[in-house]
């Protein structure tokens, strides 16, 4: 049902699809209600939550926009694409597809953090502006860790000329890309957070596809599929 980072002291999960009570296409762990029946969306939130020791009203989550914007929580749901709290007892979620969910903790100072890193939060250094936005409420880089977990590989994620085009104009490696434009959007967030300060021994990774059998993936199922949530709370 859940992933879990040893990088994180916080109470944390990246979902897998296994675990839930939606039907096919959106088997079983589904968190969004866009396209499922409400109904087993608001189940599943409370038995994938109830596993983690949460409750679905401690939950502040996001419509999200592909924006780069970074807000501080609160239960409910706000738009932007990342979120920050030091606030004991809320839970932080983003929901992802392919897009790599990065979760965020300062466990000395008590700030935890959570971003959706599409291409358009990647290109636009979303992982950088939550740090920061962590930092706004006292976190501290060389106690903060960063966990990133599963999005779509770069071997699935062929992308336009005018996106690989944008990622070398804004200073991302050449190893980003490869050949016929598929780009490494795990290489290119590891890399935004090692230019805002982590050191490698602070940053764990899944190394899980999202393309994989056991999560959804929006681009493997032509847009009909679920989504998986990344959750932390304090």
């Amino acid at each position: 049902m859940w992933l879990i980072s040893e990088q994180l002291p916080a109470q944390h999960g990246f979902s897998t699809r296994k675990g839930g009570v939606s039907l096919p296409p959106f088997d079983s762990l589904n968190f969004d209600d866009r396209q499922d029946d409400p109904a087993q969306v608001e189940e599943n939130r409370r038995l994938g939550l109830a596993a983690l020791g949460f409750r679905p009203e401690q939950v502040a989550r996001l419509n999200q926009v592909h924006s780069c914007d970074v807000v501080q929580a609160h239960p409910g749901v706000q738009t932007g694409d990342a979120l920050v709290s030091r606030d004991q007892g809320v839970v932080l979620a983003i929901g992802t597809a392919d897009c790599y969910p990065i979760l965020f903790h300062d466990p000395v100072n008590g700030v935890i953090g959570a971003a959706h890193a599409g291409w358009r939060g990647t290109v636009g250094r979303i992982a950088q502006r939550t740090l920061r936005a962590m930092q706004d409420l006292g976190a501290e880089l060389k106690h903060t860790r960063a966990a990133i977990g599963p999005g779509i590989s770069v071997s699935q994620y062929q992308v336009g000329k005018d996106v690989a085009d944008q990622f070398m104009r804004e200073g991302f490696p050449a190893q980003c890309l490869q050949r016929d434009h598929h780009l490494d959007l795990l290489a290119a967030n590891v890399f935004v957070l090692e230019e805002a300060g982590l050191q490698p021994e602070q940053i764990w990774t899944a190394g899980r596809c999202s393309t994989e059998p056991e999560f959804f993936s929006y681009r493997r199922d032509a847009g009909v599929t679920g989504r998986m949530w990344a959750v932390i709370g304090q």
